[in-house]
């Protein structure tokens, strides 16, 4: 009886190692018009320094919309706004630092402003998205992969990182100690508009 168990139940792990894996959704299939939610989601950023003491921080308000093609995932698009005003640290020292007119100058720049420009799909839930990045008055073309980690009735929730150099902007203050390379790791939830 017990060889029977045992053959019954190495059957059924084959039978459900055979099996095929329900497929992940792509981006053709999530298109559509999309608002980021500020709700799930979170806008993290890293700046290396010298000897390991670099800054992590976030930004709590931001706000954006995303257009997947239904026929071409390179002609969608994406507009975001990070308010910087929001910026946490964790220290209020450096805070009150970065909103300074040194950094981000919140008490005349209210807003830093993604606009893309192109979208190359590199896989079936992978992009890069190329735009423009405007931040105290001065534009650069950016860079960053965007990966859609699962969708759900209307909703979608992707992961996006890249690399800015802060020079481009005026707020190469701190370098060489603290790297001109400002790290996003960021995930975003977005629902169906």
């Amino acid at each position: 009886m017990s060889i029977r168990l045992l053959t019954n139940t190495g059957l059924a792990i084959m039978l459900l190692a055979a099996a095929p894996a329900a497929a992940a959704v792509t981006l053709s299939d999530a298109a559509g018009r999309y608002a980021i939610a500020p709700a799930g989601s979170s806008l993290r950023f890293s700046i290396d320094g010298v000897g390991g003491s670099g800054m992590q921080g976030r930004f709590g308000q931001f706000s954006g919309s995303v257009r997947i093609d239904p026929s071409d995932v390179g002609r969608s698009e994406v507009d975001f706004t990070i308010f910087p005003d929001s910026v946490a640290t964790g220290q209020g020292r450096v805070d009150a630092f970065l909103k300074s007119d040194a950094v981000f100058d919140t008490a005349n720049e209210k807003k830093i402003v993604f606009r893309s420009t192109s979208v190359r799909r590199t896989g079936d839930t992978t992009a890069e998205v190329t735009g423009r990045l405007t931040a105290r008055g001065k534009s650069g073309t950016e860079k960053f992969t965007v990966a859609l980690e699962s969708a759900d009735q209307g909703s979608l929730h992707f992961r996006v990182t890249g690399k800015v150099l802060r020079s481009r902007y005026g707020m190469d203050v701190g370098t060489p100690i603290y790297s001109n390379v400002v790290d996003f790791d960021t995930d975003f939830s977005a629902s169906r508009r």
